[in-house]
């Protein structure tokens, strides 16, 4: 692969990020790529394992060694061509993301690995930018067709390959725009809205109809769906937030990250406020800012407070801190539980492990505090500890605490498929079919909350599992 002493005579160099204080003035994506140069070297690092782990580490199961190895060689379009080959979307994941595939890589055995990530969205910017990445229509059709409920990344990427084999397929969208979490769940900051518009202009010349401000269930009956296609797929996501149930959680300032992080997103694309707040602006300018749980949703919200002109922020997490470093004999090629810093961390926050919220706390109908303690972890259940309250000054909590599944009014009361214990629709992994006749699930809305490529994956499997049951036969990959 490469050059076989690669990794012995090129360090590993991440992409780097723009000065703190210009990125925090805009919405705008702020990473510097590599040269083309300094992506060959990282390129070069790749080792010829003998087992690549990072196969088995990325969900869609990218064959990395090989564009690793035709990047080194200058073959940049046959990069994109075997980039494309597992994965719809990699300008999605190639930015955001975990890469769990570096978790695995060898290298990583000394806190090295391949640069992935990085790798993989130069090869796809490259496709773009030199009009590579075409339309693959189909050359014959079917004449089955099929709808698809929601545009998030399992959707589309369900959609794209049941067009690419000839089906008719319906996007359904019950928002304004297409795109899911992705377009109004992830900031701009860190995934520009139009990466998710070109690939819409792809998709409809492959022959994809998208039909947004339709929620199945509400606007657009289920039952016309069955009636009118030969196959539903119910992609919706798990949309449905935990939330939080301590006194005073029921005052205005305490808020659902997707409603503030939505909004934001809605404004970027230029919507007046009307149409990005029409439950009343939310905003964090000048505000002391909680928010409650410590993932990437959260992170998104510190991110999007700071840029809003915050007067402070502070994330809490229930869980204990994380190690700085995790044990590599216990965990490699697994994904470790370490600390992580996120771009919107370094860019100004207070981050605090171990504390359970107890009380809100309000003045006249606005919180003006949060009232906590800290708490100590046993690996499966806390104890509080003893005379550690104290409280927070805050104006506005936002609740970043994950989603328990999809939504069941509308949508899935009126499908009436079966749910898992866990709340999602029961569906496997190898037919993808629910406990209705010719509807199947994929993505969060079956698996619950997960990565975007999971959910690419899922989306690719179900076509696949879709075709073959209209077909009998299917030439789609898995």
């Amino acid at each position: 692969m490469g050059k076989e002493t690669g990794f012995l005579e090129y360090e590993r160099e991440e992409r780097t990020y723009a000065d703190p204080q210009e990125r925090l003035t805009h919405y705008k994506e702020f990473t510097i790529p590599h040269s083309e140069g300094a992506l060959k070297k990282q390129a070069a690092r790749c080792m010829n394992c003998g087992i690549p782990y990072c196969h088995n580490g990325c969900p869609v199961n990218n064959i990395i060694p090989d564009w690793n190895h035709l990047v080194y060689e200058d073959d940049w379009k046959n990069a994109l061509a075997v980039l494309h080959s597992t994965n719809n979307f990699p300008e999605f994941t190639g930015r955001i993301c975990p890469a769990p595939c570096e978790a695995a890589c060898t290298l990583n055995i000394v806190d090295e690995p391949v640069t992935i990530k990085s790798i993989e969205c130069a090869i796809v910017d490259r496709g773009w930018k030199e009009g590579w990445v075409e339309p693959q229509v189909p050359e014959k059709h079917t004449g089955k067709s099929v709808a698809v409920v929601g545009s998030g990344p399992a959707g589309l990427a369900c959609a794209q390959q049941l067009a690419r084999a000839g089906h008719a397929v319906t996007v359904f969208e019950k928002s304004d725009r297409i795109g899911g979490l992705l377009r109004y769940g992830i900031p701009d900051f860190k995934m520009e809205k139009h990466l998710i518009n070109r690939r819409a202009v792809q998709m409809e010349a492959e022959g994809v109809q998208f039909r947004t401000s339709a929620e199945v269930g509400v606007e657009v009956s289920f039952q016309a769906l069955r009636d009118n296609f030969d196959a539903v797929v119910l992609s919706g996501g798990a949309e449905e937030p935990r939330r939080l149930d301590i006194p005073g959680a029921e005052l205005s300032g305490v808020r659902l990250a997707m409603e503030f992080l939505t909004q934001q997103n809605k404004r970027n694309a230029g919507d007046d406020e009307v149409r990005a707040a029409p439950r009343g602006t939310l905003s964090a300018k000048g505000k002391h800012v909680i928010v409650i749980g410590g993932g990437d949703t959260g992170s998104d919200c510190v991110g999007t407070s700071n840029r809003q002109g915050a007067a402070s922020v502070t994330q809490l997490e229930i869980m204990p801190k994380p190690p700085e470093k995790e044990d590599k004999a216990m965990t490699w090629p697994h994904w470790p539980l370490k600390l992580r810093t996120s771009s919107s961390h370094e860019e100004g926050a207070e981050r605090d492990w171990a504390v359970l919220t107890k009380r809100v706390v309000g003045e006249n109908g606005d919180v003006t505090g949060l009232e906590c303690v800290r708490i100590e972890w046993d690996g499966r259940s806390f104890e509080e500890v003893p005379g550690s309250e104290f409280t927070l000054k805050a104006d506005l909590i936002l609740l970043a605490m994950g989603f328990t599944g999809p939504k069941r009014r509308g949508l899935l009361d009126r499908a009436g498929v079966e749910l898992c214990e866990r709340g999602n629709v029961k569906a496997d992994t190898d037919r993808y079919a629910t406990s209705e006749d010719g509807v199947y699930a994929c993505g969060d809305m079956r698996r619950g909350q997960s990565l975007v490529v999971w959910a690419i994956r899922e989306g690719r499997q179900c076509a696949r599992a879709v075709d073959e049951a209209l077909m009998g036969v299917t030439e789609l990959p898995r």
